[in-house]
This record gives C-alpha cells, sequence and structure tokens, in this order.
C-alpha cells in the first residue's frame, strides 16, 4: 500500500434506500473530503440484505464513483452495521491487584475489560464494540482512565454491542464482492452519534435517534461515556408505505408526498389546504397548478396518516429507554438524525412523549466537503470517518507510548 492509500480513510454505509460511500484524506492531522458515491440500495430488505448480487453491484457502483471523484483507488473500508439484529449488554467485571497497592498499566485494565466482557453470548453473536462506562478502583467510581493510579482492585462498568455475526458477515461479503477489502466495523448509532453530538450533551445525558429507512438505531451518552445502544424496527419508509396504502398511490409518490407535504402533527396544517394526488408526482396546493389528472385530497389527511406513526415511533422510543434505565438521564434532551428526521413535526411528537428538549442534528460537514451534502442524511457515514481518524489516533499513541516504554527498559540495561 503506498503512502497516499495510507491516508486515505473509506466508509461504506450500506443502508435500505441507498448504498453510501465516502472518501476522506488525513492531511496535516486534519480530514479533508476526498469524494463520495451514492447509489440506490439494491438487494435490501428492512434494512438487511436479502440478494447478495444486487447487493454488491450496489455497492460496486457506488465505490467507482468515490474513486473517479477522489481520483484514488480505494482497497478497504470499515463498513457500518446497523439493523434490529444490534443488541447492547451492560456488565461488569474486574480484578484484585494483590495485597500490596501497585500502579494501573494497561495491561491491568485490558484484564479488567476482558473479565467484564465475559458474559454468556448465543453462539451467532458477536461483539462489535467494548466501550467502558467508567472504572472503579477500591470502591472509587466514576474514573475514565486509570492508568498511573495506584490500588488493589480495579473493576469496569462495559457495555458491549454485539451484532448477528451471520449478518454482518454478509456486509462484508457484499463489500468484498464489490472489490472491497472491511478493515473494521462500526455500530451506526455509535457512528452518528460521532457528528452530531457535543462534548457537553454527552456529558449532560443524550440520546441520539438515527432514523433510516428500515430501522431507527439509538445510541445514549451519560456522564462522556455510553448508556444504553439499541434499535427500533421503525424508519421512513413505514411513513411512506402508510401514505401509499391510506391515499392508494404508489411508493414513489407517497414519497414525495411525504417530503413536500408531509406533517406529523395534524393541528400544524391549515384545514382549508388541499393537494392533488394520484398523478405522477405532488403537484401543488389548490392555489397552484392543477393537471386534472389526479384527484384532490385535505393536506391534513396525510397528518392523520403520519401523525399516528410518529406517536408509535416515539412511544415505542420512550419505552425502550425506560427499560434500559436511562429515560431520566436525557439532560440535554434528544438529537434526532438521520434521513428520517427530516418529517415535519417529528420534533413536536418527540417532545411531547419524551418531555426532553429535541433538536435535528446535522454533521460538521469535512474540509472541502461540497456544500450541502452534510445533512442529517449522511450523519453515519461523516460520524464513521471521524471515529475511524479518533480510534487510529488513539492507537497510534498507545503504540508510540509501548516504543517508548521498551525504549526506555533497553536503555537502562547497558
Amino acid at each position: 500500500m503506498n503512502a497516499k492509500q495510507d491516508n486515505l480513510i473509506t466508509v461504506l454505509d450500506a443502508g435500505s434506500s441507498k448504498v453510501c460511500v465516502l472518501v476522506a484524506e488525513l492531511q496535516d492531522g486534519v480530514l479533508r473530503y476526498r469524494g463520495h458515491g451514492i447509489e440506490p440500495a439494491r438487494g435490501m430488505r428492512k434494512g438487511l440484505i436479502a440478494e447478495l448480487g444486487p447487493a454488491a453491484e450496489a455497492i460496486n457502483r457506488a465505490a467507482l464513483t468515490a474513486e473517479r471523484v477522489a481520483r484514488q483507488g480505494i482497497e478497504t473500508t470499515v463498513v457500518g452495521i446497523g439493523g434490529t439484529h444490534v443488541r447492547g449488554v451492560n456488565s461488569r467485571g474486574g480484578i484484585s491487584l494483590g495485597s500490596r497497592m501497585r500502579e494501573i498499566t494497561r495491561e491491568e485494565v485490558r484484564a479488567a475489560v476482558d473479565r467484564a466482557r465475559s458474559v454468556a453470548l448465543p453462539p451467532d453473536r458477536e461483539v462489535l464494540h467494548l466501550l467502558p462506562q467508567e472504572f472503579i478502583l477500591d470502591d472509587q467510581a466514576g474514573i475514565h482512565d486509570p492508568i498511573g493510579m495506584v490500588g488493589n482492585k480495579l473493576e469496569v462498568n462495559l457495555h458491549l454491542s454485539t451484532c448477528s455475526g451471520g449478518v454482518a458477515q454478509s456486509v462484508i461479503t457484499c463489500a468484498n464482492r464489490a472489490g472491497l477489502e472491511v478493515a473494521d466495523t462500526i455500530y451506526e448509532g455509535i457512528a452518528a452519534a460521532e457528528s452530531v453530538l457535543s462534548a457537553d450533551e454527552r456529558e449532560l445525558g443524550v440520546c441520539v435517534a438515527d432514523i433510516g429507512a428500515s430501522t431507527t438505531e439509538l445510541a445514549v451518552f451519560f456522564e462522556g461515556s455510553i448508556a444504553h445502544t439499541a434499535v427500533l424496527p421503525i424508519g421512513g419508509d413505514h411513513f411512506t408505505n402508510d401514505l401509499a396504502v391510506g391515499l392508494h398511490v404508489s411508493v414513489e409518490e407517497a414519497e414525495e408526498l411525504k417530503r413536500i407535504y408531509g406533517n406529523c402533527v395534524v393541528t400544524a396544517v391549515p384545514q382549508g389546504n388541499e393537494i392533488e394526488v394520484g398523478g405522477n408526482l405532488a403537484l401543488g396546493s389548490l392555489s397552484g397548478p392543477q393537471t386534472g389528472t389526479g384527484r384532490l385530497v385535505r393536506q391534513r389527511f396525510l397528518a392523520e396518516i403520519l401523525e399516528p406513526r410518529a406517536r408509535e415511533l416515539f412511544t415505542m422510543l420512550r419505552d425502550n429507554l425506560r427499560q434500559g434505565g436511562v429515560l431520566e438521564a436525557l439532560g440535554a434532551g434528544c438529537v434526532l438524525t438521520g434521513g428520517g428526521a427530516l418529517l415535519a413535526g417529528l420534533l413536536d411528537n418527540a417532545e411531547s412523549l419524551l418531555r426532553v428538549p429535541t433538536r435535528v442534528g446535522s454533521p460538521v460537514p469535512l474540509s472541502r466537503m461540497p456544500p450541502g451534502l452534510a445533512g442529517p442524511e449522511l450523519a453515519v457515514a461523516i460520524g464513521m470517518l471521524l471515529y475511524t481518524h479518533r480510534t487510529q489516533v488513539r492507537r497510534a499513541s498507545e503504540e508510540q507510548g509501548l516504543r517508548s516504554k521498551l525504549k526506555a527498559i533497553f536503555a537502562g540495561s547497558y
């Protein structure tokens, strides 16, 4: 691999509605946009790969477009993993350091984490992330980095993000068929959080909800650490399908109607508004041009279809957070992101049911990124870049520390 490839980070977000390949280059410690490719998803059903061939072809097309824009070949990628098969579990474990107090090293930290991760998982489950929430040293809790401290007993509260091994392997196989080697996998909820949350929100307590086409990925942070992850089986396509059935129109037209005229709060839509449906696309209100090829319906009727689905989503979200013991920990509220977060009225439903302030989260654009590209629908892809970069920096720092320690040991032996 040449030097240019070493500086490239490529991520793949294969969702139910679209496939996105995003490429960035690390220059002087800063991530800079190099290129991207977006293709309609194929071979996907309810967030899972149903047909390997069409799914791999969509990934390949997106990758070729990204290579053309970046003017650089792509060899490896980091893949996002999402869907209802992803589950989070909290665990606690630790080690005793003996009767005499000892300084905590990286090896003791790893041993404590290994002890905490020793939970019984079904044979088909794989661990996506091991995320320490806090360390406890001699009953002193709330420690984020115990290295260098002194004590007798080290424990850790750990969050494990797990997924179906078969589902994850299907995504990896598709990427391989598209000519991409998979370097790592990331839970999409954590990736979205990386791109839209502030440090203050993570500290005060916040839930990020990435509303995709088929599912909504959740990640809750409290006191700077991950506290809860989960996936809800409702996404933007459910709203679209409800409109298609209720209005007797195609899914394509229902999506357009939702985007232009949809609202999840019935009372927010003026009673007299009417729109034309049943044509190829939504064509405007009664005051606008009409073609006579469709029929007129009250715009409020769309809201009467969409509002119950929105309330179902946030009722399910509220119940999930309550079951996870984190509903009362949202000091900074809730952040909605993903393409589904753009539907009008969602914020009102979220605030009504969760009773916390809610906002739509858009990622901070990368340097040199084209204007308008950094919207909520690309929060996961941009977050994967940021997460991968941060992980690489941390690993490089650890390796540098180890090399310095070995150098000191060998220098002292002469």
